[in-house]
C-alpha cells in the first residue's frame, strides 16, 4: 500500500516540489524507490585532520567561528573552521548564506567535500555537513548521486528517500524464491534500499546484481514467450526453387558477399516451413540488405504469393521499390513490383488498390498505407518490414492481419547493435547479420576538423561543389540555445545561404516540419536543386543520395559514435570519393571516441566501443527505446546476461504460473507489448 501512496504523503513535498519530482518520473513513493541513483561518490572513509590529503575527504569534527559576507558582484561567502583532536582545517562555502545560521556550536558533525589548495590556502570548499548520528545521508557513506533537474539536487532525492524507506519496510517480492536460492539472491527490499544507501561496496554489488538480474530475466522471459506462442502460429511453406535463386544471382552486375549467401539460404529455410518466420537482418549502411530482401521476396511471388515491404518514408519507399524493381527485372518479376504511398494521386491510387486485389502486383512497397482498410492483400505470404524500430506494435499487426494467417516476417535494420544487446533486446528473433561490405565499395574518408581550420575546409568543398557533387550539414540542434550557439539547423542554414555558400543552393530539413515538408525537401535535393542540404538527424537513416559525397557533423562530440556512423553512411552511396568531416565545437583535442571514427568504417566495431565508452543509452538512443528501460543492468556484463537468460528459460520449462508474481506479470506483459513484433 506504502508503494502506490502519491510522493505529496512525504513530509516536505508540497505541489512545487511534486512538479518537479514529475519531471524525474517520480509521482508515487514506489517511484522514488525505484528511481535508483545514476552513480557514487564514496565518502565513507572518515579520517582525522591531520590525516587530510588533497582530493574527497570525510571528517568527523566540531565547527566553530561560522562567519559569512558579500563580496564583489554580489557573491556571500561563509567561512568556518572544523576541529577533532588531531587539527584544525578552513571550511567555505559559496553563495550558501544560510550556512551561518544552520551550524550548531560545539555539535559533532561530519564534514565531507573537497580538500584542495586554493588561493594559497588549504580548504575544503562547498562540503556537505550534518549532525553524527546512526544514519548519515549526504556523508560518511556511500553517497548516491541521482538524475537531477532545475531546482532538484541529489541531496534533496536522498532526503526523501530515506523518508520513504522508513515507510516501506517490506516490499513485494518479484522473483521466485526458488530462483533466489538458486542464484543466492537477496530479497527486492534488501537490494532496493541498498542501492539507495549502500552499506558498503559488497553490499552495493550484491543489490546491483539483484536488480540487474532481475530487468534482463524480466526482458528475456517476455521475448522468449512471445517466441513460444509465435510457434503455436502456422503460416504457409514457400518451397525453395535452386534454380529461380541460381538464375538470379547469375544475372546480378556484382556478386554476393559470403554474410548474404548465408542469410539468404537461412531464410529460404525459414520460409519452407510452416513454422512462421520471424528474422532480423542486421547489416551495416551499404552491406546488401536490399539485395537479401529481393531473393526472399522473388521466391514468395514466383510462387503467386505476395509480399509486403513497408519503409518508414516515402521517399524511402520510393527507393526500395526503385532498387527492386531493377533487381527482380532482370528475372522478368520487376512488372511485379507496385509502389502504394499516401501522396498518389486518387486515380493511382484506386488502380494500385485493384492491382493488389487481384494479384497483378504481388510485390507492394509503401508506408503505413499498406495497413489502409481499403487495401486488400491478395495472398500475402511474406512481410518485409524496413527499420522495424520506427513502427508501432498495433501497425505491424495490422500488416500482417491482412495475410488471414501469419505470414513470415523478414526484419531489416541498418543500426549496428552490439551482439549482447540483440540477443537481450530480440530475444525472439532469429539474427542473420551481413557483417561483410561488398567488394569494390570505396571507403568513405573521414576527418576531425577545428573551427579554426573552417575556411580552408569550405574552400576545398566548395571544389567539390564545383564538380557538381552534394552536401549534407547535419547540426545537433533545432534552434540555438544560451550555452550551445551556432549548432543549431536555424543558425547554420543562415550562415551557409546568406555568407559562406550564397552562391549555392541551400535547403533546411528538420524534424518540426510537416512530413509533406520533408519529403518535398529530400525530393528536391535527390533531384540535385540544392546544393547543401543543411539538417538534423531525420537524414539519418534510409535517404539514397547518390550524388551526395560530403557529410559535414557540426558540433560532432555531441554525438554518439553510432550515431555518427549512421549520419556517413548517408554519403558513399555512389561512384565518386566521399568525405566525412566532424566539426568540433572549440578547439579542444578531440575524444578517444572521434579518433575511432577516423580509424575504422565497422559499424559492429563502433557501437562496440559506444557500448563501452558510454553505456546502453549511447545505443538505445539510436532506437525506439525509451520503453526499454535498464535502470540497472549493464549490458557488458555478458555473463549475467546468460545467467539471466538461461533462468528465464528456467521459468517457462518449470511451468511456472507467471499471475502468482504479480509485480512480475505485469512488467513482463508491458514488455511484450514492447518487444512483440508479431
Amino acid at each position: 500500500m506504502a508503494l502506490s501512496l502519491p510522493i505529496t504523503e512525504l513530509k516536505g513535498v508540497g505541489e512545487e516540489l511534486a512538479k518537479k519530482l514529475a519531471v524525474l518520473g517520480v509521482k508515487t513513493v514506489g517511484d522514488l524507490i525505484t528511481n535508483f541513483p545514476r552513480r557514487y561518490e564514496d565518502y565513507s572513509n572518515v579520517i582525522p585532520v591531520r590525516e587530510l590529503h588533497p582530493g574527497i575527504v570525510t571528517l568527523e569534527a566540531t565547527i566553530s567561528q561560522v562567519t559569512g559576507r558579500y563580496v564583489r558582484r554580489g557573491m556571500h561567502i561563509t567561512e568556518a573552521i572544523a576541529t577533532d583532536e588531531t587539527g584544525s582545517v578552513r571550511l567555505v562555502w559559496f553563495n550558501q548564506p544560510y550556512r551561518a545560521g544552520a551550524i550548531k556550536p560545539s555539535q559533532a558533525y561530519y564534514v565531507a567535500g573537497e580538500f584542495a589548495l586554493r588561493r594559497g590556502r588549504f580548504s575544503i570548499t562547498n562540503p556537505s555537513v550534518e549532525l553524527v548520528g546512526d544514519f548519515p545521508v549526504n556523508t560518511a557513506r556511500i553517497i548516491p548521486i541521482y538524475r537531477e533537474t532545475k531546482g532538484l539536487k541529489s541531496f534533496q532525492i536522498r532526503k526523501l528517500v530515506r523518508e520513504a524507506a522508513d515507510i516501506v519496510k517490506d516490499m513485494p517480492e518479484h522473483l521466485p524464491q526458488w530462483l533466489l536460492d538458486e542464484q543466492k539472491l537477496d530479497d527486492y527490499t534488501t537490494a532496493a534500499l541498498e542501492m539507495h544507501f549502500p552499506s558498503g561496496p559488497e553490499m552495493l554489488a550484491k543489490a546491483q546484481r539483484r536488480l540487474g538480474f532481475e530487468e534482463v530475466f524480466q526482458l528475456t522471459l517476455a521475448a522468449l514467450l512471445n517466441k513460444y506462442e509465435l510457434y503455436k502460429d502456422k503460416s504457409i511453406a514457400i518451397p525453395f526453387k535452386e534454380k529461380l535463386a541460381k538464375d538470379f544471382v547469375a544475372k546480378l552486375p556484382f556478386k554476393l558477399t559470403d554474410a548474404q549467401r548465408k542469410a539468404v539460404w537461412k531464410i529460404y529455410q525459414d520460409i519452407d516451413r510452416t513454422q512462421p518466420m520471424n528474422r532480423l537482418l542486421e547489416g551495416d549502411v551499404g552491406s546488401g540488405k536490399t539485395v537479401v530482401a529481393a531473393m526472399a521476396s522473388l521466391m514468395a511471388i514466383e510462387q503467386n504469393y505476395q509480399v509486403a515491404l513497408m519503409a518508414p518514408t516515402e521517399i524511402l519507399a520510393r527507393q526500395h521499390a526503385d532498387t527492386l524493381y531493377k533487381l527482380l527485372d532482370n528475372v522478368g518479376y520487376g512488372g511485379h513490383v507496385g509502389l502504394l504511398i499516401g501522396s498518389l494521386k486518387p486515380k493511382a491510387k484506386s488502380l494500385m488498390h485493384k492491382k493488389i486485389k487481384s494479384g497483378d502486383v504481388r510485390l507492394i512497397v509503401g508506408t503505413h498505407a499498406l495497413i489502409s482498410e481499403r487495401v486488400d492483400m491478395h495472398k500475402l505470404g511474406l512481410v518485409i518490414i524496413d527499420e522495424q524500430h520506427r513502427f508501432g506494435v498495433q501497425q505491424r499487426k495490422k500488416l500482417q492481419a491482412k495475410a488471414g494467417h501469419m505470414p513470415h516476417v523478414l526484419h531489416m535494420s541498418a543500426t549496428p547493435i552490439p551482439r549482447s544487446i540483440a540477443l537481450t533486446l530480440y530475444g525472439e528473433l532469429d539474427i542473420s547479420i551481413l557483417e561483410q561490405m561488398p567488394p569494390g565499395r570505396r571507403q568513405i574518408k573521414t576527418k576531425i576538423c577545428s573551427p579554426n581550420s573552417r575556411a580552408q575546409l569550405y574552400a576545398q568543398i566548395d571544389k567539390e561543389l564545383e564538380r557538381g557533387r552534394q552536401m549534407f550539414v547535419v547540426c545537433p540542434l533545432i534552434t540555438d540555445s544560451e550555452i550551445s550557439v551556432g549548432l543549431s539547423v536555424e543558425e547554420v542554414y543562415e550562415r551557409l545561404s546568406k555568407k559562406d555558400f550564397k552562391h549555392r543552393h541551400v535547403g533546411l530539413l528538420h524534424g518540426k516540419m510537416k512530413s509533406a515538408e520533408k519529403e518535398e525537401v529530400v525530393r528536391k535535393f535527390l533531384d540535385c536543386k540544392y546544393d547543401i542540404l543543411v539538417s538534423t538527424t531525420v537524414i539519418e537513416v534510409g535517404v539514397d543520395i547518390p550524388n551526395a559525397t560530403i557529410m559535414l557533423v557540426e558540433g560532432a562530440e555531441r554525438f554518439g559514435l553510432a550515431q555518427i556512423h549512421q549520419l556517413r553512411g548517408r554519403v558513399g552511396r555512389g561512384e565518386h570519393q566521399s568525405y566525412a568531416f566532424l566539426m568540433l565545437s572549440d578547439s579542444r583535442a578531440p575524444s578517444q571516441r572521434l579518433r575511432a571514427l577516423e580509424n575504422t568504417t565497422d559499424g559492429f566495431k563502433l557501437a562496440e566501443l559506444d557500448l563501452q565508452l558510454r553505456g546502453p543509452g549511447a545505443i538505445y538512443g539510436t532506437m525506439q527505446h525509451g520503453a526499454l528501460d535498464l535502470r540497472v543492468a549493464k549490458l557488458t556484463d555478458t555473463k549475467l546476461i546468460a545467467t539471466a537468460r538461461n533462468a528465464a528459460q528456467m521459468f517457462i520449462e518449470k511451468r511456472e504460473k507467471i499471475a502468482k508474481y504479480p509485480h512480475l506479470a505485469e512488467k513482463v506483459s508491458a514488455l511484450r507489448a514492447i518487444t512483440n513484433l508479431n
